[in-house]
């Protein structure tokens, strides 16, 4: 690992351990310390809040993190109104046991069966806070993501027929209304909504380490705060932000500038230690900028193009580690491999470097990403045929797709494209085996045209004959550097299922600490389709902001921690 790939990460230390809290001179005391203010943070104070608990939130930076820079979609079902006013009558069964398919396991039936009964409550919570949200879907075919004016669509597999349930499928992917990707969006009502409540922010501010008794009991964080309106944390801020901005852009660049603001934290930030009455809840995001715990975890993403925002580098996992939190799940990553839009695409297939065919195209995109990457080396390619890639061009062109989905397409189909006038000369092109390649097309075409089963279980509208050549082969490998593989963590902190108590090594809660969101092992864990995990941040954070204000009993032991399978 070279030190170009190494940003430095949050500084966790070791726990503080006291005889108890009164024997600690506190710069700050609350009933509830929330580290992180993303949506899952946000959350978490509202709901204890309106608790009645006296409530901090401290972040690293100014709050938002992965949340503000996602798409602003909540996975929503169960009979919303706005699913209601599009004509489709869901219901939290049918919800259900799609999610059973796609989350394998992850959390227990019990509680996934309650995220889909809580569903049209907590968007109508979101909509009590400010956060809009219609139900106008977009025309055409499956989209990755809806073109402005449009805001609820199938944001996962629903119409895949090997991956929907026994009854009908209904769009669930609300993004919230605004222009452009609208987790910003989201996030501004949502923060507004925190400090309408009362909340109060510390803001530049990293949590280094957790204060706990001889008991284990969490009692509070020490924070490193860059003081505040000085010099440094100007610059911090406006470092930060230039990173976030220019991510997508320019990776390299953002790395030195990530560098720059750990220097900042290291040099001028001063600790401030926070007693946290009630308890601590950990949310500051998943671990995808945090290259050591990539390749200890999961080294088959190294290579891919980085999800999220600069806090997302597992402070909050590691935090909770120091005091004997249990990881799991942390080798589960989404990584998004979209080939809709052009929606041309999908009617040609997906080949691995050989040439074998190994998926339906149909799927949404980490459900393509996730094979890709763990079986398959990251390499593969998309081959269509010449009416098929020149229908798709027109599309990207002029089909009203976003920048960020046409663009790279284009340049994909004619710059990183390879080219046969036969299935055998396109093989001698790419390196393939010109026989599995041929196998490969054969099947799909008899598929295409009724006379064997589809291999995959590709829908009848989804297949295609492709038989005029010349053929090609875009190559949708993680190393392509015009088509990003995008990767998003998904494991955290095994928490107790009611409450999002962590849980240590005997699935005993450690008393004072909570997790909510990508910290914490969730619903979308096992395996991400849109939507899921700003969806698992309302439910998580209000889990957890409830708990820990006193709403519920504090659980001594978990009975619902439920383990990955």
């Amino acid at each position: 690992m070279s030190m170009s790939d190494n940003i430095p990460s949050t500084e966790v230390l070791p726990p503080l351990r006291v005889v108890d809290g009164d024997s600690l001179v506190w710069d700050e005391h609350c009933d509830v310390l929330v580290v992180g203010w993303g949506a899952a943070g946000a959350c978490a104070a509202l709901e204890a809040r309106a608790h009645g608990a006296d409530v901090m939130i401290a972040d690293r930076f100014t709050g938002g993190g992965a949340s503000a820079k996602s798409g602003g979609v909540v996975y929503a079902g169960g009979g919303t109104r706005h699913q209601q006013a599009a004509g489709f009558n869901d219901s939290p069964e049918a919800m259900f046991d799609y999610l059973k398919h796609e989350t394998g396991g992850v959390v227990s039936d019990e509680t996934l069966r309650r995220f889909c009964a809580d569903s049209v409550g907590n968007l109508q919570w979101l909509e009590s806070h400010g956060a809009p949200y219609a139900h106008q879907m977009p025309p055409g075919g499956k989209t990755s993501y809806p073109p402005d004016g449009y805001f609820l669509y199938y944001s996962g597999n629903e119409l895949v027929p090997d991956h929907g349930g026994p009854l009908p499928p209904a769009p669930r992917g609300h993004r919230t209304v605004g222009k452009g990707q609208c987790g910003a969006v989201l996030y501004a009502h949502l923060k507004a909504a925190c400090l309408k409540a009362g909340a109060r922010p510390l803001l530049q501010v990293a949590a280094r380490r957790l204060v706990v008794d001889y008991q284990g009991q969490v009692l509070g964080v020490e924070l490193w705060c860059l003081p505040e309106g000085s010099k440094q944390a100007r610059r911090h801020a406006r470092l930060a932000a230039r990173a976030e901005r220019l991510q997508n852009f320019s990776p390299a660049y953002c790395k030195a500038l990530r560098r720059k603001v750990c220097q900042l934290e290291r040099d001028f930030a001063q600790p401030r230690l926070v007693r946290a009455r009630n308890g601590v809840i950990l949310s500051t995001g998943g671990f995808i900028f945090n290259r050591q715990m990539i390749e200890q975890h999961a080294p088959k993403f190294r290579r891919n193009f980085k999800v999220g925002a600069t806090g997302c580098d597992g402070s909050g996992l590691r935090l909770g580690a120091s005091v004997g939190g249990q990881g799991s799940g942390l080798e589960r990553v989404s990584a998004w491999r979209f080939i809709n839009p052009p929606y041309s695409w999908h009617k040609g297939i997906v080949v691995n470097r050989e040439g074998r065919r190994f998926c339906n195209e149909e799927v949404y995109g980490a459900t393509l990403g996730q094979p890709l990457m763990e079986e398959h080396g990251g390499k593969a390619w998309l081959v269509l045929d010449a009416p098929l890639r020149k229908k798709a061009i027109g599309e990207a062109l002029f089909g009203g797709y976003w920048w960020f989905q046409s663009l790279p397409a284009l340049a994909l189909m004619l710059l990183k494209v390879r080219k046969g006038k036969s299935l055998g000369d396109l093989a001698g092109a790419t390196g393939m085996n010109p026989a599995v390649l041929r196998a490969s097309v054969l099947a799909a075409n008899a598929a295409a045209r009724g006379e064997a089963p589809e291999p995959f279980g590709k829908s009848e509208g989804g297949r295609q004959v492709l038989e005029q050549g010349p053929y090609y082969a875009c190559d949708i490998s993680v190393t392509n550097p015009v088509f990003p593989l995008g990767a998003l963590t998904l494991g955290g902190l095994r928490v107790d299922e009611r409450s999002g108590a962590v849980l240590d090594a005997q699935g005993q809660a450690i008393g004072g600490l909570y997790a909510a969101g990508r910290t914490a092992l969730g619903i979308p864990s096992h395996l991400y389709i849109s939507g899921l995990s700003l969806a698992d941040c309302v439910f998580s954070g209000r889990r957890a902001g409830a708990a820990v204000a006193g709403l519920h009993d504090q659980p001594s032991r978990s009975t619902h921690a439920h383990e990955m399978t």
